[in-house]
């Protein structure tokens, strides 16, 4: 048995762009920013960001290209996809993506979940969501500037 979760909680990095596949399914690709603090040796205040790129398909899809924006804080849970392409070059490339199959819309005022049909379901914001904050990490004795 194997298992491949991811949960984020992050900011969107610009706008989704959306597409529709001939068969009608629509696909929304947005990247997402977590960020991690720490606080180094020195006493300063270390913070590392992340970029993740986002997947979602159907009804998440439709959901995202109306209501997620740039800025918006979003919990996503998905797992991780690893793609090859040919680039203009015809280059062989790689890239990682997170195909959500969960996604709630943090701070906002909307209520109520929703689900999506023929999989992944999405939890539309709760006025009672509260704002997640960045955990305080304290680096541990050693020679480096790392959280662990």
């Amino acid at each position: 048995m194997s298992v491949n979760k991811v949960i984020l909680v992050g900011n969107v990095g610009k706008d989704p762009e959306v597409r529709h596949l001939d068969s009608g399914v629509a696909v929304a690709n947005f990247p997402l920013a977590t960020s991690e603090s720490y606080t180094a040796k020195n006493g300063e205040r270390v913070t590392t960001t992340e970029w993740h790129n986002i997947v979602l398909w159907r009804g998440l899809a439709d959901v995202a290209e109306k209501y997620v924006t740039k800025g918006r804080q979003l919990y996503i849970e998905g797992r991780i996809r690893t793609r090859s392409y040919d680039d203009k070059d015809g280059n062989k490339r790689y890239t990682t993506e997170i195909y959500g199959d969960v996604m709630q819309m943090l701070g906002s005022k909307d209520s109520g979940p929703t689900s999506e049909p023929g999989g992944g379901s999405m939890e539309t914001p709760r006025t009672s969501t509260p704002q997640l904050s960045e955990p305080d990490i304290d680096t541990p004795e050693g020679d480096d500037d790392l959280p662990f």
